[in-house]
């Protein structure tokens, strides 16, 4: 494992968002969904692809709130181009679990 410096750590945007769309993706060669995350005022909504569909269907992640990174480069995944990278952890079956907070926060709320 690398060591960081907190000021590289401080470089990293995970902040709050609300999930405001979730499509199938089918053209993705991993099943995946395509989402739209709200982060507020001062970062707006961006666009991502996340390989979420083992644990989470279209409906359980509707207004979920999640962790997402939001100053990586947009990346174009076939025909969408992600803008965000939502965050979770793999359980011992390779299954996306999301980072979420544990309380609800505000939509762009920075991690402390």
């Amino acid at each position: 494992m690398e060591t960081i410096s907190w000021s590289d750590f401080e470089r990293v945007e995970l902040r709050v968002g609300t999930i405001i769309s979730v499509e199938d993706f089918p053209e993705a060669r991993k099943p995946a969904y395509k989402i739209e995350v709200d982060f507020g005022a001062e970062i707006g909504i961006k666009k991502s692809s996340a390989q979420i569909t083992d644990l989470y269907s279209k409906d359980d992640l509707m207004n979920r709130q999640i962790v997402g990174v939001v100053n990586f480069p947009a990346k174009q995944i076939g025909p969408v181009r992600s803008e965000c990278l939502i965050t979770g952890f793999y359980n011992d079956n390779g299954a996306v679990v999301l980072a979420v907070p544990e309380r609800a926060l505000g939509n762009g709320t920075k991690l402390a």
